[in-house]
């Protein structure tokens, strides 16, 4: 009997905020359990980060400038997971939670029966609290031009920011809160009812469901339950506080950090729900008698800043650990646990390695490769490349998404970033430093630096031969159209 295969990706779950990880905080009670009867990867790197930079390694096997900086997401006819499992006779299902960037506008939907991305749905864009508010036009034309001269002031500026910070969360309170009405994305136990019904309608025929989750995402809005299954009592209305605090850009590190706490509860207690769905999603397939002949991945995207080194969110030009080292769990049945290798799993390979474990063989276009066998054998692997745009913190604006490419190399000890924007090079020692706070003196170690530098360069000119031209004028066509479309609605709403 074929396999089937669930593949649960979390956005921004940090490696270190799961407790198979080692996280000390009851975050994943259930993947817990379950990681005792799966692989568990001690370090997997995402191929980029923020999403637009690690899908296309997690989908479609390949880097994410594979097809040139100014191409984001996939490509029109692009091979991925979904289109060979749907090839091969499988029934496919999608449930993304609101992310635009894993939409059917990035060609997402490709390979999927049913692809569902919650974007026309009415779910709101943005909350009060986040700003004054659609009544705000002329308040903050007026806020605007006092804050300039206030600027002038020096300190004046700082407490007319915060004075207006202040009126502002007056304005948005309205004493009726909750935390249905001050999410951004559905939640957790939405995707799986979703999951579950499309699931009870699939027979005995094999199949693909992928789910992505968006609740540990900023803004972190989590149900009160999962608040509370960690001990934390924080309301609705605190939460909002909290997040359009933590969303200033007035704010250096050090005047942030009293909110972090609370922001780290909240961004958990997001994990927390997933966790709890995901045991519920398991239940219905035990059910339905699908669940010992499926392959159950998870793992995540990136992950996410908390002031490690002083910054917030996912940016791109970041490329420490706590952003690209991702969970990654592997649970195939009728194969135990074993001891793997701490050396760096790129994703690159989990889709090869998913299909092989499946006993579907890896199509040509994908770049990685299957480690099936290694994982059987408790063999390794050597080291993981990962690619962004330092300076694209908006995968939608064309001319950021064509600054300088960052490079990162690292294997299990060591860890080569290239930054060509800004044209340097940093070496770390992942066991003397860890946390990535002091890079290692140019003359230091230059056999190794020689040798990931050579890696670095190779990948580069890889990527320069552009071997998938015809994909990459695909998406750059259909990219142009897009943007096309948007100019012309702009002009649209300029005109009305």
């Amino acid at each position: 009997m074929s396999r089937s295969l669930i593949l649960i990706t979390v956005d921004c779950l940090r490696a270190d905020h799961a407790g198979f990880m080692g996280y000390g905080s009851p975050t994943t009670p259930f993947l817990d359990r379950l990681a005792e009867e799966s692989f568990v990867f001690p370090r997997a790197i995402a191929t980029g980060a923020p999403t637009y930079y690690s899908f296309p390694g997690i989908m479609a096997s390949r880097f994410p400038l594979a097809l040139g900086r100014e191409v984001v997401g996939l490509a029109p006819g692009e091979t991925t997971l979904a289109t060979v499992l749907q090839g091969a006779g499988y029934r496919t299902a999608a449930f993304v939670a609101g992310n635009p960037y894993l939409s059917s506008l990035f060609h997402y939907e490709q390979g999927f029966g049913v692809f569902r991305d919650f974007l026309s749905e009415g779910t709101p864009s943005a909350k009060a609290g986040e700003q004054c508010g659609p009544r705000a036009s002329l308040r903050t034309r007026v806020n605007e031009r006092v804050a300039r001269v206030a600027h002038t002031l020096g300190p004046l500026g700082r407490l007319y920011n915060e004075l207006y910070f202040q009126y502002c969360q007056r304005l948005a309170a309205s004493g009726q809160e909750t935390w249905d009405g001050l999410r951004r994305y559905p939640a957790a136990d939405v995707l799986v009812d979703q999951a579950c019904d499309w699931l009870a309608s699939t027979g005995a025929q094999p199949f693909f469901l992928w789910l992505h989750f968006m609740d540990p995402h900023a803004p972190y809005y989590p149900p009160a339950e999962a608040l509370q299954a960690l001990g934390a009592h924080i309301g609705p209305s605190r939460a909002r506080y909290v997040n359009s605090a933590w969303n200033r850009d007035d704010l250096d590190a050090r005047h942030l950090r009293k909110y972090r706490d609370e922001i780290v509860l909240l961004h958990d207690a997001g994990i927390r729900w997933v966790d709890t769905q995901l045991a519920r999603l398991v239940g219905k397939l035990r059910n339905l008698s699908c669940w010992e002949s499926s392959v159950f991945a998870v793992t995540a995207d990136h992950g996410e800043e908390f002031l490690d080194r002083g910054g917030t969110f996912h940016p791109p030009s970041q490329t420490q650990q706590e952003m690209l080292r991702v969970p990654l769990l592997i649970r195939v049945p009728g194969v135990g646990k074993k001891q793997l290798s701490d050396a760096p799993f790129s994703h690159l390979h989990l889709g090869p390695t998913l299909l092989e474990a499946m006993g579907i063989g890896s199509p040509g276009a994908f770049e990685g490769r299957s480690y099936w066998t290694a994982l059987q054998e408790g063999s390794g692997w050597e080291l993981a490349i990962s690619e962004s745009i330092g300076s694209c913190t908006n995968g939608m604006d064309t001319v950021l998404r064509m600054g300088g490419r960052r490079v990162v190399v690292q294997e299990r000890r060591y860890k080569l970033v290239l930054d060509f924007g800004q044209r340097s090079e940093q070496l770390f020692d992942l066991d003397a430093d860890p946390s990535e706070l002091c890079s290692l003196p140019l003359e230091s170690e230059k056999a190794v630096r020689a040798r990931l530098l050579r890696a670095g360069l190779e990948h580069c000119q890889r990527a320069a031969r552009r071997p998938k031209a015809e994909l990459s004028l695909r998406a750059r066509v259909r990219q142009i159209g897009l943007e096309w479309s948007h100019t012309k609605m702009q002009s649209a709403t300029l005109a009305s």
